[in-house]
């Protein structure tokens, strides 16, 4: 394939990787190398080889693009190729970026001008720096790019979502399959992941045994990093790599992109900016929120394939175009709020919760979406009450959306009255919301004719999660936009806290059909089994 239908910067970075010591050979074979290059004496020592612990990841995948995501254990150079052949026949060869200590020895390389509509193979490896010949074993992934078009029509999509990652002290027990619900998710094959937070819990130490309620005992997986809560840059890359341990989240990153947000768990439970961490909070030396934040954020975005933005380099709201069926909006519900509180003001700075900015984004995201579908992916759910019982906070303070008064909106439900009314004056159709957070699965459907607050159109809410924490709920349910909440996923009088062993973490599952534009929606236990499904037909 000619150097020439490429772009320029992906055409230096090959030839780079094609005229580099390391040579095309290293990579493919001696048999697969262009003339030119030459295959150098490789290194097989295992002492030299570059290690690749987490394997492979891929995100952001949007129309055409994708990141590639890996890490290393030394200061090495990641090297790409991808293919649309799973043979790696005229794969592309790129040199990307460097490992180092600056960045944990993490590495991406966005791809652009992707074949769309195909299943692209990649490989990853990295070259020491110090030893050029030594080079790391390949590891291989794949990923679907969306918007492919077949006879005229556009292919059907399928998407996970869930969220809620080693929490409550329930990590990696080994002996129980480890995060078992990832390779559950694995076998439905989704085009796509969204992680809707709490991919960490920065402030839960996870032990080497819990005694369970019938005398057994869950054994987890532990590292210094889990034993106590995170507050250094390297206590919060040691969260991110400690989930990276399980074999069945690396096989499924390997084959499924990830969308991801924040939380409260990457940082502190239910933190926000400006916060001070009080003398009730005994575990911290750091009391800053917004030190510990910033030490957060840039573990998360070297531990995930995260499309950095230049013009805004901690920007986690984003898009993703998916073709004429779908788009995904990733909201960012922690970098903009204001203070926790009883969440009953009539306006101001202290009832933001996704801020001025961003919301005028989403508006006109929403607004320039020709998609049949939009997906606002929320890292908290809309009308479940969630109190913030942290013993350094006033009790009767609100983490979430809502504030339990079913009532007119005030607080943070006066963004979701200017969001709804929005979506309807401009006639916006077929918006759905997936959130977690809650630690167990709820389907809700909103209708006005319900509702305290009346100018939107109806639409639907999932829950999903958690993915490995403990079980908790059902939550209180606030009133005020009207919610008709059509399952829950566990018993309304369940004891909280509930191990892994008892199947109860859940993830959804949302299948766009291109002959109909329908979208079913379906929740799913540990081990993937349908508990609710509901089939969405698309308003013309």
């Amino acid at each position: 394939m000619p150097d020439n239908k490429y772009p320029a910067d992906q055409q230096r970075r090959r030839f780079l990787l094609d005229s580099a010591s390391l040579g095309a050979g290293a990579m493919l074979g001696a048999a697969a190398m262009p003339a030119r290059a030459q295959a150098p004496a490789i290194v097989t020592s295992e002492r030299l080889r570059p290690q690749m612990p987490d394997g492979v990841m891929s995100g952001d995948v949007t129309r055409d693009s994708a990141i590639v995501w890996s890490r290393t254990d030394r200061p090495a150079r990641m090297l790409v190729e991808y293919s649309s052949n799973e043979n790696f026949a005229g794969a592309v060869r790129i040199a990307g970026s460097l490992a180092t200590v600056h960045n944990n020895y993490t590495a991406r390389l966005d791809l652009r001008s992707l074949p769309v509509g195909q299943r692209l193979h990649y490989r990853v490896r990295f070259q020491d720096l110090a030893h050029e010949s030594a080079l790391s074993e390949p590891v291989a992934g794949s990923l679907m790019v969306p918007g492919g078009v077949h006879n005229g029509q556009a292919d059907d999509i399928t998407f996970a979502f869930s969220g809620d990652e080693a929490g409550q002290g329930w990590g990696i027990n080994e002996a129980w399959g480890g995060y078992r619900v990832y390779e559950s998710m694995r076998r439905f094959r989704p085009d796509f992941f969204i992680h809707s937070g709490d991919q960490i819990y920065a402030d839960g130490p996870i032990q080497a045994e819990v005694k369970l309620d019938d005398g057994s005992l869950w054994r987890n997986v532990v590292t210094e990093a889990k034993s106590k809560v995170a507050q250094t840059l390297d206590d919060f890359r040691g969260n991110f790599a400690y989930n990276m341990l399980d074999a069945n989240k690396r096989r499924f990153c390997a084959e499924v992109p990830f969308l991801v947000q924040w939380d409260d768990h990457e940082v502190r439970n239910n933190w926000y900016p400006g916060q001070v961490i009080g003398k009730e909070e005994t575990r911290y030396s750091e009391r800053s929120l917004d030190v510990l934040m910033a030490r957060a954020r840039q573990a998360m975005f070297e531990h995930n394939p995260f499309r950095i933005d230049a013009a805004d380099p901690f920007r986690v709201y984003r898009s993703f175009h998916y073709g004429p069926l779908l788009e995904v909006f990733m909201l960012d519900e922690r970098s903009y709020r204001g203070a926790n509180s009883p969440n009953r003001q009539k306006g101001g700075r202290d009832a933001d919760f996704l801020g001025p900015q961003q919301m005028r984004w989403i508006k006109q995201a929403l607004l320039r979406s020709r998609s049949t579908w939009k997906v606002i992916a929320s890292d908290m759910p809309l009308s479940i009450v969630v109190p913030d019982l942290n013993p350094d906070v006033p009790k009767g303070t609100f983490e979430a959306w809502a504030n339990g008064d079913n009532g007119k909106p005030s607080g943070r439900e006066l963004e979701v009255a200017e969001l709804l009314r929005f979506i309807k004056r401009h006639d916006i159709k077929n918006v759905v919301w997936v959130t977690a957070d809650v630690h167990y699965a709820s389907a809700t459907y909103y209708s006005p004719e319900r509702a305290q607050f009346t100018e939107f159109k109806p639409f639907w809410e999932f829950v999903g999660g958690p993915l490995n924490a403990g079980t908790f709920g059902p939550g209180e349910i606030d009133r005020t936009f009207g919610p008709d909440v059509r399952y829950v996923s566990i018993p309304a009088d369940m004891k909280q806290n509930r191990s892994p062993a008892e199947l109860l973490q859940f993830f959804g599952i949302g299948k766009i059909d291109a002959k109909t534009r329908a979208m079913t929606v379906s929740l799913h236990n540990a081990d993937g089994n349908e508990i609710y499904k509901v089939e969405l037909p698309p308003e013309a």
